[in-house]
């Protein structure tokens, strides 16, 4: 085999490394994080207190990357590497369960409970004289 034979076997091996590596990183990533949403995290441990058991629900998400590279040839040696995840867990409300009877209770947001009826209310009362104001404009 000639030198520049032998220069492209080992950058094609060098990517294929770079390959196994990234694959390898995503796997670890992925276990290590798929290890952690389990239904104790979406649906927290019950609580009971005087006949009652309370069961906290939630929405759990995750996602990772990761990146590998390498290069290898005639004095342009490289390395690289990388990766991330992150977990996001939000209350949407809890299970109460009482006389045999199981019921949903969401969490709602204060700010919507406020800023909707707000909101429609300023409309509601708005509407009416920007519709006349724009009637009055046209008949003159």
């Amino acid at each position: 085999m000639t030198t520049p034979e032998k220069m492209t076997e080992t950058a094609e091996q060098a990517v294929d490394g770079s390959d196994d590596a990234a694959a390898t990183l995503l796997e670890r990533l992925a276990d290590r994080l798929g290890g952690k949403a389990s239904v104790t995290v979406v649906y927290g441990e019950p609580v009971v207190c005087e006949g009652i058991t309370v069961i906290p629900v939630a929405k759990v998400g995750f996602g990772f990357g990761g990146g590998a590279g390498r290069e290898s040839g005639a004095a342009r040696t490289a390395e690289g590497g990388g990766g991330g995840g992150g977990v996001e867990a939000k209350p949407l409300g809890f299970i109460e369960i009482k006389d045999g009877t199981a019921t949903f209770k969401p969490i709602r947001d204060p700010w919507v409970d406020v800023v909707v009826p707000l909101a429609a209310l300023v409309a509601g009362t708005v509407a009416p004289k920007i519709a006349r104001a724009i009637v009055k404009r046209r008949m003159r």
